[in-house]
Parts: structure tokens; sequence; C-alpha cells
């Protein structure tokens, strides 16, 4: 995603954001972090950006829709106007944080505000500010040695090899909430407060967007609307999802009209998923165009959640990967069902 070569880290502020519900206290910096050591420089670099892989584009949002009444987009733009106001923006940004972090499962921990530099993007060189918050802490040993002897000691501290939660707001596309790209690992117990409730930040209207939407409709429609409506067995489903997938891999641009014969190709069955696909888009609020540049990003990504693989009993498992006239589906004098398999030769 990023070329990182020419980057640097201007400005760095940290503050400790505690749990206002559990009593925890919010810790602000008088200053900035001084960055003097390039070693420390290069493996903040790595914590803060490699965990950014190939994302899915947001742009800040607000209840009402209008992107400009968003608290954290205004402390972002502020600094990007003037960086002079770095660090009175960071000290907001996490007095913010701390406000909304009421429920009593979200954790405490650091929140770094970050000023990257010379960001190429795709070929577009750019400023960005990253907000990034580490909540979980990991022991670590020390071994020093001196005199003919050697000490052990331990402490607890970041893990750099992880990133919690993390932001970055590329200084592009500011009309329209900022392109940003965004990490929310979240467990089991703990409340979604980070995209929805601090950032408010929403899945921008691109092509990546647009692929990831059409092909979990047309997923949804098949394994769960499609059983409802019609007689439809596993390997039918999966050979409709392995359609789907296939078209995507296999084109640059999206047309809604040619996909629906392409894969549905039945009448009824196309008009089936019209209907479906409209009340999805209702449902979710989501624009779509009918026709689009299909991301290959999205189209990775999405692709793992198309299972292949029917299952039979605890017996056996079969992925199906190619032509569906290769299986056939029967039930012998026993009652017992079974499916028959062709094949030319043995992998």
């Amino acid at each position: 995603m990023f070329d990182i070569t020419e980057t640097n880290i201007v400005k760095l502020s940290a503050h400790h954001v505690g749990n206002k519900t559990n009593d925890e206290s919010l810790q602000l910096s008088m200053h900035e972090l001084k960055l003097d050591d390039e070693r420390l420089k290069d493996i903040l670099l790595s914590y803060f950006l490699r965990p950014f892989g190939q994302p899915e584009y947001y742009a800040f949002t607000f209840s009402n829709k209008d992107f400009l009444l968003n608290p954290v987009y205004n402390f972002v733009t502020n600094v990007f106007k003037d960086i002079k106001t770095f660090h009175k923006n960071s000290r907001d940004l996490a007095k913010l944080l701390y406000d909304v972090s009421s429920h009593p499962q979200v954790k405490s921990g650091e929140l770094f505000m970050v000023y990257f530099s010379g960001v190429n993007i795709g070929g577009e060189v750019t400023d960005m500010i990253g907000i990034f918050k580490s909540e979980n802490t990991q022991s670590f040993l020390k071994a020093s040695a001196g005199d003919g002897e050697f000490e052990l000691n331990y402490d607890d501290g970041i893990n750099i090899e992880k990133m919690d939660k993390g932001c970055l707001v590329m200084n592009l596309d500011s009309d329209t909430g900022y392109r940003i790209a965004v990490i929310d690992k979240v467990g089991r117990a703990e409340p979604v407060y980070w995209k929805e409730i601090f950032l408010q930040i929403t899945p921008r209207n691109d092509n990546y967007h647009h692929t990831k939407q059409v092909m979990n409709i047309a997923k949804n429609f098949i394994t769960e609307q499609l059983t409802e409506e019609y007689d439809c067995t596993k390997a039918q489903q999966i050979d409709l999802l392995n359609r789907s997938v296939q078209y995507f891999k296999e084109n640059e641009t999206f047309d809604k009209d040619q996909f629906e014969q392409q894969i549905f190709q039945d009448k009824e069955l196309i008009s089936s998923f019209r209907k479906f696909d409209e009340v999805y888009r209702e449902t979710n609020e989501l624009e779509i165009d009918g026709q689009f540049g299909i991301s290959g990003q999205a189209v990775k990504k999405q692709a793992k959640i198309f299972k292949s693989v029917l299952k039979l009993d605890k017996n056996f498992h079969i992925y199906i990967h190619g032509d569906r006239d290769l299986i056939e589906q029967g039930t012998d004098n026993h009652g017992r069902k079974y499916y028959k398999i062709y094949y030319e030769e043995e992998a």
C-alpha cells in the first residue's frame, strides 16, 4: 500500500487514556516526544505502518452524515492547516477518546498521534496523520552482562509486532472526508467503539467498496435466500458461488445485467436476485453503481468467504472448484444419498 522509503516521522505525541466508567485517569503529556534516535524512528515507522497492507478506504462521517461536524475530522484538519497546532490537537483527541471510552469493557492504553511526511501512495506523495492506541502489554526479558556476571530482568511493554487499533488519515480527498485506513482488533467481549463511536468513519464510495458489497450480496443470496425459495442442493449452491467469484476474477469491469445473466441465467432466478439485492441495499443504506471497475484487492479478500466445500456427514469433505456437470447426485435402493464424481486423472 505505502512506499515509505522517503517517509519521516515529523511529530509524535503520546497520552494515557483510561476508562472513564472504571474511574481510570486521563494522563495528558505536556509536550511532544523527542525523536533523536534514528533506530527508534525506524522501529516506530515499522510498528505504525507495517500492519496496513491492502486496506479498504474509509472517510469521516457524522450522525447526520455531515462529516464537517466530526470532531476527529476537525482535529486533523487543524493540523494539516497548521502543524504548530499538532500537540494541542493530540491532547483534544485524547480527551475525546476518554469521553467516549465509557463502556466498562474498553481497555485503557497509550494513545499516539503521529505526523508523517513523504508518504508515497500509488505514486502520489502526501502527508499523513496517524492515530494509534496500544491496549495490550507484553512481558519481555532483558539480559545484561558486566564484570563477568549476567543479570536477567523483566519488564512489561508494547509489543511492536501487534497493532491493537490504528487509523491513518491521508491528506487526500479532504472535500469528501479524507482517505482513511483503519485497523480495529476487537476481542469477543469488547464493544465496537473505535471506528463507530470515536472515529465515526464509513467506507468510501469507491471500487473497493462496490466490489466488496456486491460480492457480499451475491453470497448472501446464494447461501440464504436461494434455499428458501428453491429446491437447491449444496452442490448447486457451491457451483453458483464458484461462478460468482470467477466472474470477478476474470473481468475488469462489473456490469450488473451481464453478471445476472452469466451467473443465474434463469429469468425467475434473476428476478429473485434483483428483489433480494434491492432490499439488501435499502436495509444497509448502500449506493452501488450498476457498472464499476472491479477491485482486485477486494476480490482477493472476499473470495476467502466463498466456501467451496461440500460436507457429507462427518466422513467426507468434497472441494468443488470446477465443472458442476462432473458431479452426479442420487439415492440408492437402500435410501442412502450419494454423489458420483467423474474425473480424467488423479492429481
